[in-house]
C-alpha cells in the first residue's frame, strides 16, 4: 500500500509540473525559460523534461515500467538542480533551491530500486507471465512446462 501510494503522489506531482510545460506555458515558453536557465540544447531538454514528467508521471500513477521511470525522473531532477538551482545558495523551493527536485528525484530513486509494489501494472504484469499455461511459465528447471496435444 505504501508503494502505491508513493508513486501515486510522485505521479500527480510529475504529470502536473508536465501539464504546465506542454499547456500552461506551451513548449515555445518552456524552450525559452531553459534557454534563459542555461540549459544546454534548450528546446529538446524542455521535450525531455515535459515527456518525462507528464508521461512518466502518468507510467509511475500506474505503476508500469516503474523501475525504468524511477531512473529516468532521478536524472532529470538531477538535472534541474544542475542547471536551476545549484547556485540558488538556499534549500527552500520559495528562493529558487532545489528541495522540490532533491524531493522528487529521491522519490525516483526509491520507485527504481524498490519496484512498483503489488497494486501495478508491472505486478500484473509478472504475475500474467508466471501463471501456469501462459507463454512465460516456467518449471523449477527455467525451461517451459511442455502442454499436452
Amino acid at each position: 500500500m505504501l508503494l502505491l501510494l508513493a508513486r501515486v503522489g510522485l505521479g500527480v506531482v510529475l504529470t502536473a509540473h508536465g501539464c504546465q510545460k506542454f499547456f500552461e506555458w506551451g513548449m515555445a515558453g518552456t524552450t525559452e525559460s531553459f534557454g534563459q536557465m542555461g540549459a544546454p540544447l534548450p528546446g529538446l531538454s524542455a521535450w525531455i523534461a515535459a515527456i518525462i514528467e507528464f508521461f512518466g508521471g502518468i507510467l509511475l500513477i500506474a505503476g508500469a515500467f516503474t523501475s525504468v521511470v524511477g531512473i529516468l525522473v532521478a536524472l532529470n531532477m538531477l538535472g534541474a538542480w544542475l542547471i536551476a538551482h545549484v547556485s540558488a545558495g538556499t534549500i527552500f523551493v520559495a528562493k529558487g533551491g532545489p528541495e522540490l527536485v532533491i524531493a522528487l528525484g529521491c522519490g525516483g530513486l526509491l520507485l527504481a530500486a524498490a519496484g512498483a509494489g503489488q497494486w501495478s501494472v508491472d505486478a500484473l504484469l509478472a504475475r500474467r507471465q508466471r501463471a501456469p499455461g501462459t507463454a512465460g511459465a516456467a518449471g523449477a528447471t527455467g525451461a517451459a512446462t511442455p502442454t499436452a496435444a
